[in-house]
C-alpha cells in the first residue's frame, strides 16, 4: 500500500528528514527529499498514490526513525542519481564482486537545499573512492526540477478521457573539482527509478537487441526480446539484471504496473549518445564499453522493486571534459489496463 504524500511529508518532518514538495500547473506533485537527493513521490493532481516505490518503513513514525539511524544503505525509494562505472565505485575490491558498498558521500550524500528563482536545485559535494585506479575524486552533483507537460496534450483522436497524468523534467550536472581533473579515471553520471514490483519493462530499440545479463536468472518467459524492443517482466524473488548498449538505445523506457487496484505507465525519456563514452562495464568483461540503458529486478532483503536505470556519457581521463549535464523527464499515467497499452503504444511503439 502507497504511502500518500501528505502523511510521508509529515513523517519525514517529524522524524528530522523534512522534504520539498514541488508543485506545477498541471497539478504533478513532487515530494523531494534532500536526504539521498531523491525525487521520492510523484503524485497526480488528484491521488495520493505515488506512482514510486518507497522503503514500507517510511509508513510509520517508529520504523521511520530506526531506518534513519540504521548503519546500512538508507534505500528509501524513488528516483535517485548515482555514479558508474559500478566496478569502480560500489566493488571496492574488484576484481573481487563479494564485497558491495554504496558509499555514503555519494548516497545519502550532503545535499543541500538551494532555493532559486528557478525552483529547487539539490547540490552534493562529495569525495569518492575509484577501486580500480586507487584514486579519490572530488565533485559535485546538481539536480533541480521543472514540469513536463503530458507529451500527449496536442494529439487529436485520442480517448483518454480519465487518464491522470503527472511528470517533471530532471536536471542533473556533474563536475569533476581540483586536483581530479587529472586523475586517471572517468566518472558518469547514473540515474534510477525504483517503481513497484511485478510490472513489465518496455525498452525500444532500432533493431533486436540482445540484452546483456549482469547478475541473476531469469527465465526464458520473463525476459522477450522483439525485433524492435525488449520486454522484461519483473516478477522473480532474488535480484536479476540486464543491460543494454547506447548504439541501439531509442531513448525511452516504460514501466506498467498495477498498484493497488490501478494501472499505471511510467515513462523515462532521456537522451542517448552513442559517440559519448558510456564507461558502466559488467563485472565480468571490464573493458567493453557502451552499456547506456539497464532494467534491475529486486525482491529481497532490501525491498521489493523494478529499477529503470540510464547513464550518461563520462566525464574525466580521455574524454576532454570535466562537467556534464543532462535533461530526461518522466511522464507518468494512470487509468485502465487497455487505456495504459494506448499510451504505452503511442510513446514507446511497444
Amino acid at each position: 500500500m502507497s504511502t500518500s504524500l501528505r502523511k510521508l511529508a509529515n513523517i519525514l518532518k517529524r522524524v528530522g528528514q523534512p522534504a520539498k514538495v514541488a508543485a506545477y500547473s498541471d497539478g504533478t506533485r513532487l515530494l523531494v527529499l534532500p536526504y539521498g537527493g531523491r525525487v521520492l513521490g510523484l503524485y497526480t493532481a488528484k491521488s495520493e498514490l505515488n506512482f514510486y516505490w518507497t522503503s514500507p518503513a517510511l509508513a510509520t513514525m517508529e520504523n521511520s526513525r530506526k531506518f534513519f539511524a540504521a548503519d546500512g544503505w538508507p534505500n528509501s525509494g524513488g528516483d535517485r542519481t548515482w555514479l558508474g562505472p559500478e566496478v569502480d565505485f560500489f566493488l571496492p575490491d574488484f576484481p573481487k564482486t563479494d564485497c558491495y558498498v554504496q558509499q555514503r558521500a555519494l548516497d545519502p550524500g550532503h545535499y543541500q537545499v538551494v532555493e532559486t528563482g528557478g525552483g529547487l536545485q539539490l547540490v552534493n559535494r562529495l569525495t569518492v573512492h575509484a577501486s580500480r585506479f586507487k584514486a579519490d575524486l572530488n565533485l559535485r552533483i546538481t539536480k533541480s526540477f521543472a514540469p513536463a507537460p503530458n507529451p500527449l496534450r496536442h494529439e487529436r483522436g485520442l480517448d483518454l478521457r480519465g487518464v491522470a497524468y503527472a511528470g517533471y523534467t530532471q536536471f542533473t550536472s556533474l563536475e569533476l573539482l581540483g586536483r581530479s581533473r587529472a586523475t586517471p579515471a572517468r566518472v558518469g553520471l547514473w540515474n534510477l527509478v525504483q517503481m513497484p514490483h511485478g510490472g513489465e519493462m518496455a525498452i525500444p530499440t532500432y533493431w533486436r537487441a540482445e540484452p546483456f545479463l549482469v547478475f541473476g536468472t531469469i527465465p526464458s518467459a520473463d525476459l522477450i526480446v522483439q525485433e524492435r524492443a525488449v520486454r522484461y517482466r519483473m516478477r522473480q524473488a532474488g535480484a536479476q539484471k540486464i543491460s543494454l548498449r547506447a548504439v541501439a538505445m531509442c531513448g525511452r523506457v516504460g514501466y506498467t504496473c498495477r498498484t493497488d487496484g490501478q494501472w499505471s505507465l511510467i515513462v523515462r525519456n532521456f537522451r542517448v549518445n552513442p559517440s559519448g563514452q558510456y564507461v558502466d562495464v559488467p563485472w565480468t568483461d571490464p573493458d567493453r564499453l557502451g552499456f547506456a540503458v539497464q532494467a534491475c529486478n529486486v525482491n529481497n532483503e532490501l525491498g521489493a522493486f523494478s529499477e529503470l536505470e540510464y547513464h550518461i556519457p563520462a566525464i574525466g581521463h580521455g574524454t576532454g571534459r570535466t562537467r556534464c549535464d543532462d535533461a530526461a523527464q518522466v511522464w507518468a499515467f494512470r487509468g485502465t489496463e487497455r487505456q495504459m497499452a494506448t499510451v504505452r503504444k503511442l510513446l514507446l511503439g511497444v
